[in-house]
């Protein structure tokens, strides 16, 4: 039987800015999206920080964000969640999945996976690119993961994707079943070596999951089939930060009674994560939009990491709000 989305008498929309940088026209685009969404449906919109990445994120950059949402003209419902104050909730919730063997300690770094897949051709990878973790880590067995961790070695823990599914088989999952045509031979790294491979699904084993309700600005729903075997075993908490963008972003849209999610298109495939998440935890699944996408002039998207003008510099150049605003189709 497919996931189904609850009934909602009010619905909730939320904002869920990383503190990591200044925002650009593409953060403005995402919350008018959402409050008008909230307004048209006469439900509340939500404001989120979400810091978990403790390096990055600056006290500055908050108050930036909070500058550039009054100067747009936004109002927000209820308190401010701010994510790297709830680090221990987020831990519990691995832990819960740690007990149900979904979650197992990997010590791959990025230069040894990168090393490894690189001998074999045509690797699959995931929707981001990023080569598919083949489960490595997966072959160490729980007392020497223990005396590795003991000994302070560097490790995250990964979502073991085929356990995942093969605890909601007979649930959302079961139009998807593992055989043999759907995997793919794993490998050894010096510390973990077996006699068996481990197998992985291949990005082409996407067979039904879950589905999950996306929406239109017109009130249209329709239901997406969602593909987390091309995601393979998923980073879920690392050593220094015990969660992920995905568990923390499930768990608080869960806490906070969340029912619509608005957010980019590149966020769209994540949502397979998020839908595999939810089920295995148990919380309530919203409804998804997602909206198009700003680019440059050379037709790359906006993002911090390249340095998109942001809001602050429109505002410096004499740009007013309501200029912003109709500029997006807001006015």
């Amino acid at each position: 039987m497919a996931a189904s989305s609850p009934a909602f008498t009010e619905p909730v929309f939320r904002f869920a800015p990383s503190p990591n940088g200044r925002l650009h026209l593409g953060h403005a685009l995402s919350v008018l999206t959402n409050e008008r969404l909230a307004r048209k449906l006469g439900g509340r919109l939500l404001l989120r920080i979400e810091d978990i990445d403790v390096t990055r994120c600056k006290p500055e950059f908050e108050a930036g964000i909070r500058e550039d949402l009054a100067w747009l003209g936004l109002r927000f419902d209820g308190a401010v969640r701010r994510q790297s104050e709830h680090f221990e909730s987020y831990a519990e919730a691995v832990r819960g999945l740690q007990a149900r063997r979904l979650v197992y300690p990997c010590f791959c770094s990025r230069q040894m996976i990168k090393r490894a897949v690189g001998l074999h051709k045509a690797w699959p990878v995931d929707p981001d690119g990023a080569p598919l973790y083949p489960g490595t880590c997966r072959a160490c067995g729980p007392a020497e993961a223990a005396t590795r961790i003991r000994a302070g070695e560097p490790h995250l823990l990964r979502l073991a994707m085929d356990r995942a599914i093969e605890v909601l088989d007979h649930g959302a999952f079961g139009r998807f079943r593992p055989n043999a045509k759907n995997v793919i031979d794993s490998w050894s790294l010096e510390h973990c070596s077996r006699e068996k491979p481990v197998p992985t699904f291949s990005r082409n084993a996407l067979g039904g999951a879950a589905d999950y309700v996306a929406f239109d600005e017109a009130g249209h729903e329709r239901r997406v089939v969602a593909q987390p075997v091309r995601w393979g075993d998923v980073v879920l908490a690392r050593k220094e930060v015990p969660t992920s963008y995905h568990l923390s972003v499930v768990f608080d849209d869960a806490l906070q009674g969340v029912t619509h999610v608005v957010r980019g298109r590149d966020l769209e495939a994540a949502t397979d994560i998020h839908v595999v998440l939810q089920r295995l935890l148990g919380l309530p699944m919203p409804r998804y939009h997602f909206h198009p996408l700003l680019s440059d002039e050379t037709g790359q998207k906006l993002a911090k990491s390249r340095l998109s003008e942001s809001l602050a510099d429109l505002r410096a150049r004499g740009v007013t709000a309501g200029e912003i605003r109709a500029q997006l189709g807001f006015g």
